[in-house]
């Protein structure tokens, strides 16, 4: 920790710097989008806890799933949103790494969670006897668990990594918060363990998560052609899981593209599409969950006309 004491501790977040007097403009879009992501993730959870019809194993998945979208963005937009209004872009050092820890935390649980939920399809149609007994809670920590250790282990060690790194030179931030790649930048001296431990947390983490959930699918897809018509049916269930990943992984993989070919990307297109990755997802994910599975829908539905039910009794 010495190195980090004698080097820069107060960095510059100075994303969307290149629209100049334009840059508080984008206090609207990104607002708006805050509050579609906290009421819509809000008003999933509380549905799924209040209802006990809700309490299966994978409505409960999706719970977790809203309580990462709900969580993630308060990370880092707030302190986005002060930015573009009021120009205060400064961070410490140890803020930053605070910052960086629990965005990519948290992040991880997006393809994480996505895994258990395959996990869960899986189970349910292609072992559908077995389904209660493998989802009971002390069987299903045993892919639980390893999972969080591994997240929990990658993560700290790419930011530890991060907060012994020398910045001499440099302390503006070309990103509208500590991603990590944005920071290792800015260092002096090699950082090829640093980006050697990032490309393999991506490898054991997304990329992992991605092969484990592709290869779930192949195999209830097999299991569907197989059952016939009754499998179809059940089939369709998963069609909701199959629109997440691909919009998630899709935004993730663009993000990460896009500090790989950024010469051909303007600054402000390479920090957008890596902000969209931890918040695009957090607007989409509660609507999709919430249109898509039937029960949910119908209780969120009830909530809803309920509430304006209320609230035309109180007027009266």
């Amino acid at each position: 920790m010495e190195n980090v004491s004698s080097s820069h501790r107060l960095f510059v977040l100075d994303g969307f710097s290149e629209l100049g007097a334009l840059r508080p403009v984008l206090f609207v879009p990104f607002s708006i989008m805050l509050v579609v992501s906290l009421s819509a993730n809000s008003l999933l959870l509380y549905v799924v806890v209040s209802q006990r019809s809700l309490h299966s194993p994978m409505c409960v998945l999706i719970a977790g799933m809203a309580c990462v979208d709900l969580s993630l963005p308060l990370f880092f937009v707030p302190h986005m949103l002060l930015s573009f209004l009021f120009d205060w872009k400064g961070i410490t050092l140890i803020g930053c790494l605070l910052q960086m820890f629990f965005i990519h935390f948290v992040g991880t649980f997006q393809s994480t969670l996505l895994l258990w939920m395959a996990l869960d399809r899986y189970f349910a149609i292609c072992t559908p006897l077995y389904y209660h007994e493998r989802m009971a809670l002390p069987r299903f920590l045993k892919f639980v668990v390893p999972l969080v250790v591994r997240n929990v282990l990658l993560v700290s060690v790419v930011v530890v990594l991060a907060g012994r790194l020398w910045f001499c030179s440099q302390n503006v931030i070309h990103h509208c918060f500590c991603e990590h790649m944005a920071l290792v930048e800015l260092a002096c001296g090699s950082t090829a363990v640093n980006s050697l431990v990032g490309l393999l947390t991506i490898f054991l983490i997304l990329v992992l998560d991605f092969f484990l959930i592709t290869a779930s699918y192949i195999i209830i897809f097999i299991s569907v052609l197989r059952s016939g018509t009754s499998g179809m049916k059940a089939f369709h269930t998963c069609g909701t899981h199959i629109v997440v990943i691909m919009v998630t992984l899709s935004v993730a993989l663009i993000s990460f593209l896009s500090y790989r070919i950024r010469n051909s990307l303007p600054a402000s297109s390479r920090v957008f599409f890596s902000t969209m990755y931890p918040l695009f997802p957090s607007c989409f994910n509660p609507i999709i969950y919430g249109v898509r599975t039937t029960k949910i829908r119908q209780h969120i539905l009830k909530t809803l006309m309920g509430c304006r039910f209320a609230h035309k009794v109180s007027d009266s």
